[in-house]
């Protein structure tokens, strides 16, 4: 049978009267990168001829030879056996041609009342819907990790730092905690942009909409592009749903800040694991040598991890620059959409699978027990909490309590700090009479706010660090992962 759109010359080409070069049909082709579309181009195109048989215009018999095709070419493409053509352009018109080999005039008619615009629009808001939600469940995977990770440590002391300087004794689960804050925010964001992408852009056709009777609510409720109540979601102007790739910016807008949460733990994590702090040991199988130096075990993973970051930032800063010089509608420049994109969602998803493994461990098959993950060296942490006077601001608390104004007790303690670097001591460490010397109130209770444990659980707010707020926290998420 002969296929019209499986030649060298384009599906368009009658009008032209000379073929593509071989060098533009090189550079302006995308198959051998969208061809990742393909489950999201079938799935639309299902969709569409149902819809197109309910409005009679097609009949069923095409309905029925279009799904057969399809079924075939699904098939042919999971077991490897589809032939991609670069000559045939994309994964839309490589499909396309093979169901017009397949089923004949049926195939042919497929591509009624749509145009590759609103096709390519359609098929990547499918394809990036399911790839969020995956995303999504991974973040749940990593904020699970922390949070077993949180809950064998919450008496551990960590120094809290700002400026990177020793400022108060935090608990080691807090601090991860802060971490799964984050995961959840990024978590709520992706799905934001879910709901804005579940828009259905086909029936827009190239740009003005279509003569033929279509209807594209049927066609957004076949594809699951529904809100909370069930109601279908469609673009709403064809001009802008086949140039719209807010969603896409979006998307990635909401990876680079997800990125940067990964990359702000992997610089702790670096940081941590250095021989200067010595607070935790990442696995082995997280971890690489040197070719010279073989004392050396480096973090590389979140080494890596944080310099992606850097590129999925900088696919989000190329895809802004695309769409700021677009006139409407769809444009060439739109296939450019693509690749940054995909490299997007696979850098996130591969990091965030890594991650979640790397701090919580994996599960032993036989025992499904986790093990392996981030151990903690806990005496490493607490004896650098006690290097740099953490507990100088629950000094000044305990002034204030004592009826001082919160100025004044802010200097006293300034002195009372100074004289303790002097006698290379901690504050706990200072006789009592020495401490009396710097405000005649402080009595020998003051030990108690002096430690780190005291200092811990003393912060006992929503919020805080104490112990008992920290268990509270875990006990929330773990009722937010059921």
């Amino acid at each position: 049978m002969t296929n019209q759109l499986d030649k060298k010359s384009q599906a368009w080409s009658a009008l032209f009267s000379e073929p593509m070069s071989e060098l533009v049909k090189r550079y302006t082709a995308s198959v051998f990168f969208d061809k990742r579309l393909w489950q999201a181009d079938i799935q639309g195109s299902l969709a569409h001829a149902e819809m197109l048989a309910a409005q009679k215009i097609i009949g069923a018999q095409d309905l029925a030879d279009i799904e057969r095709g399809m079924a075939q070419i699904t098939q042919e493409i999971e077991s490897g056996a589809f032939e991609w053509k670069l000559d045939l352009e994309d994964v839309h018109l490589n499909i396309e041609a093979r169901l017009t080999q397949l089923v004949g005039d049926a195939g042919k008619r497929l591509h009624t009342g749509r145009s590759r615009n609103d096709q390519v629009a359609t098929d990547v808001r499918l394809w990036l819907r399911s790839e969020m939600d995956l995303i999504t469940d991974l973040l749940l995977d990593l904020q699970k990790s922390l949070v077993e990770v949180a809950e064998k440590n919450v008496e551990v002391i960590l120094p809290g730092f700002t400026h990177l300087q020793v400022a108060q004794p935090v608990s080691f689960a807090h601090h991860l905690l802060a971490y799964v804050e984050m995961f959840a925010r990024d978590a709520e964001r992706m799905g934001d942009v879910r709901r804005r992408t579940n828009r259905l852009p086909l029936g827009s056709a190239a740009l003005a909409g279509t003569t033929y009777p279509l209807d594209r609510e049927r066609v957004a409720r076949t594809l699951g592009m529904v809100d909370a109540q069930g109601n279908a979601q469609v673009c709403q102007n064809s001009l802008d749903g086949v140039s719209d790739r807010d969603f896409a910016i979006e998307f990635t807008a909401a990876a680079s800040i997800c990125m940067v949460h990964i990359s702000r733990l992997s610089e702790e994590l670096i940081l941590w694991m250095s021989q200067n702090f010595g607070f935790i040991q990442i696995a082995d199988r997280f971890t690489t040598g040197s070719s010279i130096m073989p004392q050396k075990k480096n973090p590389d993973v979140p080494e890596l991890a944080r310099g992606k970051t850097g590129r999925v930032v900088g696919h989000l800063m190329g895809l802004i620059t695309l769409m700021k010089g677009q006139p409407l509608a769809y444009n060439k420049d739109n296939q450019e959409d693509k690749e940054p994109l995909f490299d997007t969602v696979d850098t996130l998803k591969d990091t965030l699978r890594i991650f979640s493994e790397m701090v919580g461990g994996q599960v032993n098959p036989t025992t499904g027990a986790k093990e392996g993950g981030i151990a903690v060296n806990a005496a490493a942490m607490e004896a650098a909490a006690k290097k740099g006077f953490a507990t100088a601001t629950d000094l000044a608390d305990y002034l204030v309590k004592k009826g001082l104004p919160f100025r004044d007790a802010h200097e006293t303690v300034a002195h009372a700090v100074k004289a303790a670097a002097s006698h290379n001591c901690d504050l706990s460490e200072l006789p009592l009479k020495v401490l009396q010397g710097f405000h005649a109130s402080i009595e020998k209770d003051v030990y108690d706010c002096l430690s780190l444990q005291g200092s811990l659980h003393a912060r006992d707010t929503l919020g805080g660090t104490a112990p008992i707020q920290v268990r509270a926290q875990i006990a929330r998420h773990y009722k937010r992962f059921m």
